[in-house]
């Protein structure tokens, strides 16, 4: 069953974190974050929703660099449960889509519960300041990228990026929700 992402607190400052990459480096916030903005987006390797709307994410993640938007994926399912999400896995992965963007692996999942991801993909745009101006989905594609489908994410942050909002509308994320681990 599809799970939809809350409303975020717009102005929230975007929790900090240092997670390993699939590249072999260990980034921190400060590292990924754009001259302009900077987009945190909680995707893994097996969801359908979050491959259906991939082909746009990789688009819009190349256009909004030129614009000093940078994007960050990070993958925070229980490997155990759904290995197709191991890190291990998840290197192939952003090989074969040539991810544009670092793709992190948060394993304790401490960094989505900071950042109140509960569904992949979910994406929380943030300004220079790394202060919260959207939370969304990428456009209204599912299980296929819907041709022709309003750019909500690349609009949303190309506005923040000029002029520090958005003010567009805001549609939630729609997808699969995180799988967390339950020995917690």
């Amino acid at each position: 069953m599809a799970t939809e992402s809350p409303a975020g607190e717009l102005g929230a400052p975007a929790p900090a974190f240092s997670l390993p990459a699939t590249d072999g480096r260990t980034l921190t916030l400060d590292d990924v974050r754009g001259e302009h903005g900077l987009v945190v987006v909680f995707m893994c390797n097996h969801c359908p929703y979050v491959l259906g709307a991939l082909p746009h994410l990789v688009r819009d993640a190349q256009e909004l660099a030129a614009h000093g938007v940078n994007v960050v994926g990070i993958s925070s399912n229980d490997a155990a449960t759904y290995p197709d999400d191991a890190f291990e896995r998840m290197v192939p992965f952003a090989a074969q889509w040539t991810l544009p963007f670092p793709y992190l692996y948060d394993e304790s999942q401490q960094i989505a519960r900071a950042y109140g991801a509960v569904c992949t993909p979910e994406c929380f745009g943030y300004d220079a300041g790394l202060k919260l101006r959207y939370q969304g989905r990428v456009d209204a594609s599912r299980y296929a990228p819907v041709p022709d489908a309003r750019r909500d994410l690349f609009e949303a942050m190309r506005e923040i990026a000029q002029v520090g909002v958005a003010q567009g509308p805001r549609y939630p994320a729609l997808g699969c929700s995180i799988k967390w681990k339950t020995d917690e």
